[in-house]
């Protein structure tokens, strides 16, 4: 064989192995890239495949196969779930407890989240934060690490659902080492839904309610209340009252607010009554107003005309909320509380009888009206304990008309006089009004304040400035003139009611002397 021919087949022998090499590996890298394609389209048909089934396998065996996966996963892990579903079962609304527990992740872990979710409540004016679905944090309590974890599922067709319950669902996945189980239950569970209360108050927008009438309560969209946002200005620093008398309401709203256990140790329920009476213009409402903005609670306004009778009365307390006050405005003039109790029935006679039966027959919306009896136990009967921390205030402008059963303590636990004005509220009113704390007319408004009775809106409203240019001097002038005014009246009205007193008292000793006169003649009639 020729050395050239020799020389070319061994480099051929010597190359074939490189080529063949190149060439396996690209088939491999090709099996390769084959490789992940169909592992992904395996992927993708398992998807499928399991979107098909939850359609077509029967929900019995659905939720026997989750149970069993949930047993062989409980069996191997050491972690405890516990899941808080938004909805309550059979009920349209939204579950307390879920609430709570958006409230508090909102305000204690939301800092740590990556996505989250802002909305603005209704009636509210401040955006809220919360986390947004399929988004876990971890939170931390007493050396125990948790993890939480939103979650939604979608429901299974695309039909119209009737039941709240079956449709989206979203809930909260509480996650933790099955060693802090006790502590869960007993301490970090009413700790979340302690914390998450406070902070929807915190949060929310105080509200202003008042009663629907009862053919407004039945319906998808039946109310009971109706409410808008409660926005009135008073505070206790801007009510025209004694300071000293303020203090001891504030002190007195302090020990009911922070008393829940005090209320608790003694078997009482956590409520208070509050009767504010008055002449008009003392600032009965505007107490009421800082009361609530002191406290931030929502105030539901009873219009007593407005309910039927005491079963409605019961419903409307039941479907108020705690930290709120339900007020019941002039209550001597809502309906009639001015009479006293039945007596035992005593013997009429034949002419009381005959107008008995000429009298019309009763309509029924008299009979089934809101009675003493009823509202007696609105106030402190059994059902009054039921939510607590509620205050409950009545207002009146003549006190001597209420019954007393119905204002005793125990129901109306403090009675709040709210008196004419006095120089220490004209002060106050002063500050408020003319930004000024002493003044040379001072002492001469002083004394007519204690010869004169005039209510605090009467003073504030001499008071205000009639233009932008605020003239103190002509403000307390306009003060002092109608305090002479009314000085002058009341003396006019005390000089007539004198008169009428003397005319009434000679009028009575003619009747004497008349009378005296034919009781002579009488005698002489009968001697003879």
């Amino acid at each position: 064989m020729p050395a050239d021919l020799c020389s070319v087949k061994c480099r051929s022998a010597e190359e074939y192995p490189i080529q063949s090499t190149t060439h396996m590996e690209t088939i491999a890298g090709d099996a390769h890239g084959y490789g992940w394609a169909g592992l992904w389209s395996a992927v993708a048909s398992l998807i499928f495949l399991w979107s098909m089934v939850q359609q077509y396998v029967p929900a019995q065996l659905e939720e026997y196969l989750t149970t069993l996966s949930r047993r062989l996963h409980a069996a191997v892990s050491p972690y405890v779930t516990i899941t808080i579903d938004e909805q309550v079962p059979d009920s349209f609304g939204r579950s307390e407890a879920y609430l709570a527990a958006e409230a508090y992740l909102s305000a204690t872990c939301a800092s740590s989240a990556r996505r989250l979710r802002a909305d603005l409540a209704a009636g509210s004016d401040r955006m809220s934060v919360a986390v947004d679905d399929h988004e876990e944090v971890i939170d931390e309590f007493r050396g125990a690490k948790l993890w939480w974890r939103k979650t939604k599922t979608l429901p299974r067709t695309n039909v119209i659902s009737w039941s709240a319950y079956e449709a989206e669902r979203r809930t909260y996945c509480l996650t933790f080492h099955n060693r802090h189980r006790g502590l869960v239950d007993a301490l970090y569970l009413p700790h979340v839904l302690a914390e998450g209360r406070a902070a929807t108050v915190r949060n929310r927008q105080r509200r202003l309610f008042t009663n629907n009438p009862s053919s407004d309560w039945s319906g998808w969209d039946g109310r009971v209340w109706s409410h808008v946002k409660l926005e009135h200005p008073s505070t206790f620093a801007t009510l025209g009252m004694h300071p000293a008398k303020k203090q001891d309401i504030i002190d007195d709203l302090d020990m009911f607010r922070d008393g829940k256990d005090y209320y608790a140790s003694v078997g009482k329920a956590w409520k208070r009554g509050y009767l504010l009476f008055g002449p008009p213009g003392t600032g009965k409402s505007t107490m009421i107003a800082a009361m609530a903005n002191y406290l931030d609670y929502d105030v539901y306004d009873l219009e007593l005309t407005a309910v039927k009778n005491n079963t409605e009365l019961r419903r409307l307390f039941i479907e108020t909320t705690g930290k709120s006050i339900i007020v019941i405005e002039d209550i001597d003039c809502s309906i009639d509380l001015t009479g006293k109790r039945k007596t035992k029935k005593k013997k009429k006679d034949k002419s009381s009888k005959k107008k008995k039966k000429m009298a019309p027959p009763v309509a029924k919306d008299e009979e089934n009206k809101v009675t003493l009896s009823g509202l007696l136990n609105f106030i402190d009967g059994l059902w009054s304990a039921c939510g607590g921390e509620r205050i409950i205030v009545f207002t009146t402008n003549h006190k001597d008309k209420l019954d007393p059963a119905l204002i005793r303590r125990g129901r109306m636990d403090s009675h709040i006089e709210m008196s004419y004005c006095c120089f220490e509220s004209f002060r106050v009113l002063a500050k408020n009004y003319l930004h000024i704390a002493d003044h040379e007319l001072f002492h001469e408004i002083q004394q007519l304040l204690g010869e004169v009775d005039m209510s605090p809106a009467d003073v504030a409203e001499n008071l205000m400035p009639k233009s932008k240019a605020k003239d103190v001097d002509a403000s307390l002038g306009k003060l002092i003139r109608a305090l002479k005014e009314a000085k002058e009246e009341a003396l006019a009205k005390a000089s007539i009611g004198a008169e009428n007193e003397e005319e009434a008292e000679e009028d009575d000793e003619e009747d004497d002397t008349s009378s005296s006169s034919e009781e002579e003649k009488n005698g002489k009639n009968k001697n003879n």
